[in-house]
């Protein structure tokens, strides 16, 4: 397929497939004159990784580029939560005592302790307590997840677009569980 099929098909424009070209996101095509190029069904596919990367697991450019050349290391989670020293402690301390039951290894200044310090101490200030009870069960459906994970493929991709799987489907589920059931008033 010619660039314009390419854009048309993987539903961007033409001015960003080339962009992804010079980025490197996207192989070259098969030169077939001195300003065309074939692409195939691989070009399309990659479009739309990138694309899933970008929008489903919100990624940025350079972090897509990073996934795409097989780095293992996920990006940050996004950190906005200003924190006290003393609610950072508190929040360290309840995950140091779920990492030693599941033995977990964490670092104190690892993306998901950072994400995870913010939830709670938001939860904490929210005064959520039933959810905080709830912590260690959600650390065991995340050992779950983490099994089930590891027995498929386990890549970054994997790891990213599955993040935004769960998400959704936990949404779908709840809003099935709170849909009225139909004949019951």
């Amino acid at each position: 397929m010619r660039m314009q099929d390419l854009s048309r098909a993987s539903g961007l424009p033409v001015p960003t497939v080339k962009y992804y070209l010079r980025e490197g996101l996207l192989a070259p095509g098969e030169r077939t004159g001195p300003n065309q190029a074939r692409y195939g069904a691989e070009h399309l596919r990659r479009l739309r990784l990138v694309r899933a990367l970008l929008e489903l697991g919100g990624l940025s450019l350079a972090q897509v580029r990073a996934v795409l050349r097989e780095s293992r290391v996920l990006p940050p989670p996004p950190s906005s939560v200003p924190v006290s020293e003393a609610d950072r402690r508190w929040a360290l301390d309840r995950i140091e005592v779920l990492a030693r039951a599941r033995r977990w290894e964490v670092a104190d200044d690892g993306p998901a302790v950072t994400a995870l310090v913010e939830v709670l101490c938001t939860l904490r200030e929210l005064c959520s307590d039933a959810l905080l009870e709830r912590v260690d069960d959600y650390a065991d459906l995340a050992d779950a997840i983490t099994d089930f994970d590891r027995a498929g493929r386990h890549d970054a991709v994997s790891a990213i677009l599955g993040d935004a799987l769960l998400v959704a489907l936990r949404r779908l589920a709840r809003e099935s569980a709170d849909a009225p059931v139909p004949g019951d008033r």
